[in-house]
């Protein structure tokens, strides 16, 4: 994909605003740093970091994207510096299969996976035959059915890993019917009459007007040693891993401000936890 589609695709018009914006400061000695998002819910951190990164003549942009097909992508092909929108199981699974030559370079935050409901209130109301619905993409569609697996919904085969499907399932006693779709839409089929739950990436909660610690009917707890590979993180370009001001800007993230932010702050609070 052409660069200056990607752009056209990605950006909201606060967004492209941002880009023209960046060029003046580059041209003015301001060293510009563009990261990609996903939603809304992480800016109040990054806006944190961004704040103390002004002092030292480094302008934070936040560009944020609606298809975690895309992120990654823009950064490879430099639309981007950075990115900030997913855990590392997700990224290996997007080097494997893309060819990316993409590294992570910082810990941020790990997100609360949750289920929810416009028709149930705990998921020991799921009747036999229900249908409830998780993310298709391999590593996040395999965390929720792990979520689903430690609500005792069903059980998996334990040699998948980190990244079980839908055909990995080997007891079942409700008979629950899973159903897959694009991440962006799980939060939207919770209005489907057919639907009895979803499990939701907190961006899409967040972006749809919930609150994850309010709305979600079950969250799984999280394990600081099993839930590692679900941590999210910011990624480069491998070739920059090692730039100073990249350095810079994750050390102005992992600060104890923004760390007081995601955790007191909405909409990260009782949504995520800081991750370094």
């Amino acid at each position: 994909m052409k660069k200056g589609l990607l752009i056209l695709l990605a950006l909201g018009l606060s967004g492209m605003a941002g880009v023209f914006a960046g060029s003046k400061q580059e041209t003015s000695g301001q060293q510009v740093v563009k990261i990609g998002v996903m939603g809304e819910e992480l800016r109040p951190a990054w806006n944190t970091a961004a704040a103390a990164l002004a002092k030292e003549g480094i302008t934070v942009e936040l560009v944020t994207f609606s298809d975690y097909a895309v992120p990654n992508r823009a950064l490879a092909d430099g639309d981007i510096d950075l990115n900030s929108f997913q855990h590392d199981a997700f990224l290996q699974n997007e080097i494997k299969n893309q060819k990316y030559d993409l590294t992570a370079i910082g810990n941020t935050v790990i997100f609360f996976l949750g289920v929810y409901s416009h028709k149930i209130k705990s998921l020991d109301e799921l009747k036999d035959g229900d249908t409830v619905v998780i993310m298709n993409d391999a590593t996040n569609g395999g965390r929720a059915l792990k979520v689903l697996e430690s609500a005792g919904i069903f059980t998996l085969d334990p040699s998948k890993g980190n990244t079980p499907t839908v055909r990995d399932i080997v007891s079942n006693p409700k008979n629950i019917h899973v159903v897959e779709v694009d991440a962006s839409q799980t939060w939207r089929t919770l209005d489907d009459p057919q639907v009895a739950a979803a499990v939701v990436n907190s961006t899409f909660v967040v972006d749809g007007g919930g609150v994850p610690a309010r709305d979600a009917i079950y969250i799984k707890p999280i394990d600081k040693e099993g839930d590692k590979p679900y941590i999210n993180i910011a990624v480069a370009r491998t070739k920059d891993k090692d730039n100073p001001v990249y350095k810079k800007v994750i050390a102005a993230f992992q600060s104890a401000e923004v760390a007081r932010v995601i955790t007191d702050e909405p909409p990260l609070k009782g949504t995520a936890l800081p991750a370094w």
